[in-house]
């Protein structure tokens, strides 16, 4: 189903966008190219029975979400000795050789309309470099949205024999009347025998809509790793992926999600396994509260000549109202038999013998069952390895169970 494209969008709010950056033409033509292709792209897919779409994204009043020209964030990057940090205007000084080879070769600008509109309207975000043989950690982005609508695109490069682990994270800040609009894709291009790991953190207010794209490609014996957190928003759709393109190459997906009142979460990982001998792990906890509803779809994809792949995956949802909803459909796709391979989902209350036997040892009831959903997203906070984000998750989770 293809979307009117707003009034408020036109080739000239993108050309003002792009001079008021000083962008150089290439990427005005890019941004153009995606706003052109707004009238023929659809929304991404969602799950859907007959009579039944599990995410309303049709609904999405765009006319009234985007207002391009007003795109406001405070935005700190910390970066660190060897490796380049910079928001994406400060790096296209530096780097635009390395930005115009990698920019949307990751994440095709025309996926979908919400991919298309981003590109055509980003206005913040950035860029990530790790030559060759450097090794960094607690890379920090901390972004504000202060604005009705913002779009944002990062941009990870890392050369052979690097490493880098990144932690990016979101949340309301000054009070917008009305429903926001946040959207961010973020590309990972890992180079042979390089490490990533890509942590993120979405803490938004609920009266924001929550898109987010992130994608990596590997080459032979590299890794990315993905942790994606999501507290915050109304409505969240998270698309997490990577393609397993060199041979030896591994990837893990690690996600967290905890919904309350009438949120809706939309939560998609995916892995394409297309070269001989990579590794996959998907590994997701999510628990609703109150009205809350999610939707998980999980893909390992194994490739004709992915020989020798292991592909494993397991989402866990724990219910905490009898009026919540949870969807799941984990998917295997197997194309050769030399695979090792188990996908997995489960959707359950609090064990109520749990239950009575702490309330029976004289714990109150509200307690035992905060320290039961604690206990629940232990083993997700275990496959965390950077103790910021562990922590921060940990606080966000334990503030909604107050």
């Amino acid at each position: 189903m293809s979307v009117q494209v707003p009034a408020s969008i036109s080739a000239e709010t993108v050309e003002e966008i792009s001079a008021a950056r000083d962008e150089p033409e290439w990427l005005l033509e890019r941004r153009l190219e995606a706003l052109d292709s707004l009238d023929s792209l659809d929304l991404p897919d969602v799950i859907h029975t007959p009579g039944r779409r599990w995410t309303d994204l049709e609904s999405l009043d765009f006319e009234e979400l985007v207002d391009p020209r007003d795109q406001s964030d405070e935005t700190v990057r910390e970066s660190v000795e060897g490796a380049t940090v910079l928001s994406f205007e400060e790096a296209l000084d530096e780097h635009e050789d390395l930005i115009k080879e990698h920019f949307g070769s990751v994440v095709d600008p025309e996926r979908n309309y919400l991919t298309a509109l981003s590109t055509a309207l980003f206005t913040t975000g950035t860029v990530i470099y790790v030559p060759e043989g450097v090794d960094v950690e607690d890379i920090t982005i901390r972004a504000e949205m202060n604005s009705r609508s913002l779009f944002s695109h990062t941009l990870v490069v890392t050369e052979q024999s690097s490493s880098a682990t990144i932690l990016e994270s979101i949340e309301s800040g000054d009070e917008v009347d009305g429903d926001r609009f946040f959207s961010n894709i973020v590309e990972v291009s890992a180079g042979e025998n390089s490490y990533v790991q890509f942590g993120s953190l979405q803490n938004l207010d609920q009266d924001t809509y929550h898109i987010t794209l992130k994608r990596g490609v590997t080459d032979t014996y590299s890794t990315i790793n993905w942790i994606e957190g999501n507290i915050g928003s109304r409505l969240t759709r998270s698309d997490v992926e990577t393609a397993l393109d060199g041979e030896g190459s591994e990837t893990k997906v690690v996600g967290a999600f905890f919904g309350h009142e009438d949120q809706h979460l939309d939560i998609n990982a995916r892995v394409w396994h297309n070269a001989e001998s990579t590794t996959a792990d998907l590994v997701t906890r999510g628990v609703l509260d109150d009205v809350a509803r999610s939707v998980y779809e999980g893909v390992q994809d194994v490739g004709q000549d992915a020989w020798n792949t292991s592909s494993y995956q397991r989402e866990n949802t724990l219910m905490l109202s009898d009026d919540s909803e949870a969807d799941a459909s984990p998917k295997l796709i197997i194309k050769n038999h030399d695979t090792e391979a188990s996908h997995s989902a489960t959707v359950g209350q609090v064990d109520q013998e749990d239950l009575l036997y702490m309330t029976s040892r004289s714990i109150d009831p509200n307690t035992a069952r905060n320290m039961l959903v604690e206990g629940f997203f232990v083993p997700v906070l275990e496959e965390i390895d950077v103790e910021e984000f562990r922590e921060d998750l940990s606080e966000l989770i334990i503030a909604r169970l107050d």
